[in-house]
């Protein structure tokens, strides 16, 4: 199958001409090895299983031996053999040259390995699955750089319709569902999702998971997507639904969920706003793609079409994704904002410079005007002495049109945006 680039290739190219290795993280199946194998002459695969042996006994004896063959290099899987994380710092010491090695892994160590930092020799790119822009499903009309830099005239009709939302919703952006046949595309997701329950829970964890209270907990916070994280709630929630565990319980498993980076919260904004108003500061949950919301609750496209509060949540968790793939291309990061007024937005976008924008979602044309004049709101709220004007405030839709409104907000559809 043909290759289809990934905003990723071109952060890494940069990444490697200032750096001796790159540790490229990210949930399995998001494309991970795929693309680092563009930019390396060899390949170390060491999830191998005809050379378990070999590699066990390297790790034990001369951990550098993983280390020979022609560079650049990819090492895939590192998490296996975490000493290789101080094989390849120290020779990036010694050998002073960027761009010597590619790290690929789909969890963090297990709990106990201590290594030395990486901090000066190895830098990190997270990777998320496809964004609509990637998978060729977003015309890419309207750029979030040109935002930024005030680009004037922007505006698009889009081919993203109703049926296309429903159908990337539940079939995500896993490169190997995009390429797909549509009618077999959203088994991908669901075969993820068994395979955290019955694989990733054995090999990723040194305490005893149980696949039945990790389905119960996932279905959970599928349930409570795109909501400010409570762990009250997510009990409660179990209790209701004839179930119960352990706070602790719940907490060990959402740690693993993170390790493993299924789980990905969006952390509160707490810029500086004029009045007195207390800011909250939890995080909202969200998945890293919202096809594994779906397939832990069994959610179809004729469930979807009659339960369009549910779509709604989902569609954020989407267009989350999306935006977090782009603004980290620009070196930016995303937030949500929240106060004791119950003004939310949904996210807060900050590059490194200080230019911030601020993105209202919603599913349909009918809702905004009202998210317009929320974020119309918010911008009053904000100490612009402090962090200055926004550099554009939108709402971010899934409908077709992308425009600027009189009042200067931008309507913009997610099948035109791209960073």
């Amino acid at each position: 199958m043909n290759y289809m680039p990934r905003i990723l290739d071109e952060m890494l190219d940069k990444k490697m001409k200032s750096i001796g290795c790159v540790l490229i993280e990210g949930c399995k199946w998001c494309g991970k090895s795929t693309t680092a194998s563009k930019h390396v002459k060899n390949i170390l695969e060491l999830q191998s299983v005809d050379n378990k042996a070999r590699f066990d006994s390297i790790a034990k004896t001369k951990p550098t031996l993983f280390l020979e063959g022609e560079k650049p290099m990819l090492i895939d899987e590192w998490q296996m053999y975490p000493v290789v994380w101080d094989a390849i710092r120290q020779d990036v010491d010694k050998s002073g040259l960027p761009g010597q090695y590619i790290l690929t892994g789909s969890a963090h160590p297990i709990d106990g390995v201590t290594m030395h930092s990486g901090t000066g020799r190895i830098g990190r790119i997270l990777m998320r699955p496809m964004s609509l822009y990637e998978s060729l499903e977003s015309d890419g009309k309207i750029s979030l750089k040109d935002l930024f830099e005030h680009k004037k005239d922007l505006s698009a009709i889009s081919n993203f319709n109703f049926d296309k939302l429903l159908d990337v919703v539940i079939r995500g952006g896993w490169p190997n569902a995009i390429k797909m046949d549509p009618l077999y595309a959203t088994e991908v997701a669901k075969d993820y999702y068994q395979s955290l329950l019955h694989e990733d829970i054995g090999l990723n964890s040194e305490k005893e998971f149980h696949p039945d209270r990790l389905d119960i907990l996932l279905r959970s916070l599928a349930r409570n997507i795109s909501s400010p994280v409570n762990i009250s709630t997510i009990e409660d929630d179990v209790s209701a639904h004839d179930h119960s565990l352990a706070r602790n319980t719940i907490n060990s498993y959402i740690d693993f969920l993170k390790r493993v980076y299924v789980i990905e919260n969006v952390p509160a904004w707490t810029g500086r706003v004029r009045s007195k108003i207390a800011i909250r500061t939890k995080e909202k949950l969200q998945f890293v793609d919202p096809s594994l919301a779906c397939a832990s609750l069994g959610l179809n496209k004729a469930i979807l079409k009659n339960d369009l509060n549910t779509l709604g949540l989902l569609f954020e968790s989407l267009c989350i994704r999306d935006l977090r793939i782009y603004v980290e291309s620009l070196g930016g990061k995303l937030y949500h904002y929240r106060d004791e007024t119950d003004l939310e937005i949904d996210a807060i976008l900050v590059l490194q410079d200080g230019r911030w924008c601020a993105v209202e979602i919603k599913l349909g044309s009918g809702y905004i005007e009202s998210a317009s004049e929320n974020l119309l709101k918010f911008k009053e709220k904000v100490d612009t002495s402090k962090l200055g004007d926004p550099s554009f405030l939108m709402v971010l839709v899934g409908d077709e049109a992308s425009y600027q409104m009189e009042n200067g907000v931008y309507v913009v559809s997610i099948g035109s945006l791209k960073n």
